[in-house]
């Protein structure tokens, strides 16, 4: 295990069997995020995408708690979120930034994405959960888009990455009411992959994020393409684009290791080439 430093005591990071592990650490605010936090988070991101040894990633908090969003304490105590010295102009600018740097790399990196809630996920930080492939979930765990009961309209993508999940009905009363619904009613409606007892979550999310880091990467990388863009792509423009994908892939040498393995009745090792 390498443990990295992220600049910040708001964001842990680390690399274990080829898992990046990002923690948010604020649990006295139950990981409520900073601008230490989001800067932090996006420049690991950046990096674990571009390094081969991480070939999974996973997003977590510390202390019984995933995200609780923004810092709304610290909000009030600014006065009003957009006061301050910095121009409304450069306020977006840096928001829209972040987004990309956050939930928009978490989308659409080429490398499976894996959110492990061990409670609240809330707002924004729930919004970055939904950014990724999969997400699991303690049994405890509550989750909420909170915006309108602080007056918000929402951010971090959580509007598009929820319409797609559960249908733009529900994630419209998820948005309007704000109400908290438990991980097993995520699990029902497709929001989280799996839910686990408390002391549970961690060796098991853990153990999908070590078999997703030694599968096919270069697979991965393509099915992670085709999935995204079957979003909004015509039936016509994903056949034509897993045709592609998929006679590339043929071409690899972990499909060739794979069906090696599959005639030798052997587990394959996969290179991610």
């Amino acid at each position: 295990m390498t443990d990295l430093d992220t600049g910040t005591d708001h964001l842990l990071a680390r690399i274990e069997q080829g898992v990046g592990v990002l923690t948010f650490n604020r649990p006295e605010r139950r990981n409520a995020l900073s601008g230490a936090m989001l800067e932090a988070l996006g420049r690991l991101l950046a990096r674990f995408e571009r390094d081969d040894d991480v070939r999974c990633v996973v997003l977590t908090g510390a202390g019984g708690a995933f995200c609780a969003g923004g810092d709304v304490k610290q909000m009030a105590g600014d006065g009003q979120a957009t006061g301050g010295p910095v121009s409304y102009e450069e306020l977006v600018l840096r928001q829209r930034r972040n987004h990309e740097e956050t939930s928009g790399r978490l989308f659409a990196m080429a490398k499976p994405t894996v959110a492990v809630l061990p409670g609240p996920a809330a707002g924004a930080g729930l919004s970055l959960a939904l950014a990724c492939d999969l997400r699991y979930a303690a049994a405890s765990a509550v989750l909420t888009t909170a915006f309108a009961r602080v007056g918000f309209s929402g951010d971090y993508g959580g509007s598009y990455f929820l319409s797609r999940l559960v249908g733009t009905g529900k994630a419209r009363e998820l948005y309007f009411l704000s109400d908290r619904i438990s991980a097993g009613e995520a699990e029902r409606l497709g929001i989280v992959n799996a839910v686990f007892p408390d002391d549970e979550l961690e060796a098991a999310a853990l153990a999908r994020a070590r078999r997703l880091a030694a599968g096919p990467t270069v697979a991965y990388r393509y099915m992670k393409e085709n999935l995204n863009r079957a979003l909004h792509a015509s039936l016509a423009d994903c056949l034509d684009l897993e045709a592609t994908h998929h006679l590339h892939t043929g071409t690899t040498a972990d499909h060739l290791e794979a069906v090696q393995a599959f005639v030798e009745h052997r587990e394959p090792v996969f290179r991610g080439r």
